[in-house]
């Protein structure tokens, strides 16, 4: 399909998702979150994509909801949730729980929902340049996106609430410093670093990388008990694969496996 908002490429595996707003620091408008929930349940679908790398155009990663957005003032009402059920919370759950890794490179600014949009990654690189901030305090607003979810849990309390209350621009190194993001790298060199790891992850046992997606995804609500549970079921199943007999086979030979992600 053929989008406005977003583009994407696909190559051996690998899809590449790039918010295609530049000139509004590729904030988000009704328009691109609709073309990012149908293009993630495409991804999800499409078995032959085995990673995504998620990135902006131009000078910015994602500046957040497009407030100047003329579609959203057509649908403005007094339930500010309501966009939130509709658009932004059904990509949000996507990303999560699409059975392939997702990698963000982050390219300059990620503020209100772009930061949340990398922080839903499975693993965030950024450019030295880039900046994270939870801007919703400055408006009147909470953060949403999941970021209520996820800050907690990557920073700690203390480090969250300020974030949120106080709402202040972090740099990149600081955002690795903390837990928010995986790396930070030259400007210069982000999207073959980040690249370089979507086609790692892309090469490898896809459904080993489903899992283990899927298992972190539950182990927030779990006991220590039910997620050895949830380990045993998975392993069980992985243990039949054809990329677990070549992983096996790889390691004993002394050689660089081939998985097939079956």
């Amino acid at each position: 399909m053929t989008y406005e908002k977003i583009q994407i490429a696909k190559e051996n595996g690998l899809a590449t998702l790039t918010l295609n707003a530049p000139d509004r620091l590729n904030a988000v408008s009704r328009k691109m979150i609709a073309e990012l929930k149908q293009c993630w349940e495409e991804l999800a679908a499409d078995e032959s994509v085995r990673a995504v790398l998620l990135t902006g155009a131009g000078r910015g990663f994602c500046a957040g909801a497009d407030l100047a957005d003329p579609d959203r003032a057509k649908g403005n009402t007094s339930d500010s949730g309501e966009a939130l059920d509709k658009f932004f919370n059904p990509v949000i759950r996507l990303m999560r729980s699409v059975p392939k890794p997702i990698v963000a490179a982050v390219n300059g600014p990620a503020a209100g929902v772009g930061m949340s949009f990398a922080l839903a990654s499975d693993i965030a690189i950024a450019g030295k340049s880039a900046s994270f901030l939870q801007a919703f305090a400055r408006i009147g607003l909470l953060p949403d996106g999941g970021s209520t979810w996820f800050l907690p849990r990557l920073v700690g309390e203390q480090r969250a609430r300020a974030l949120a209350m106080l709402a202040p621009q972090i740099s990149a190194q600081q955002a690795k410093d903390w837990g928010l993001i995986w790396d930070v790298v030259e400007d210069a060199d982000l999207m073959k670093t980040a690249g370089d790891l979507a086609r790692r992850l892309a090469d490898g046992p896809t459904m080993s990388l489903a899992r283990i997606k899927e298992a972190m995804n539950r182990a927030s609500g779990n006991t220590l008990s039910q997620q050895l549970d949830v380990e045993r079921d998975f392993q069980r199943e992985l243990g039949k694969s054809e990329d677990f007999k070549e992983g096996v086979a790889a390691f004993l030979a002394k050689r660089k496996p081939e998985f097939k992600g079956k």
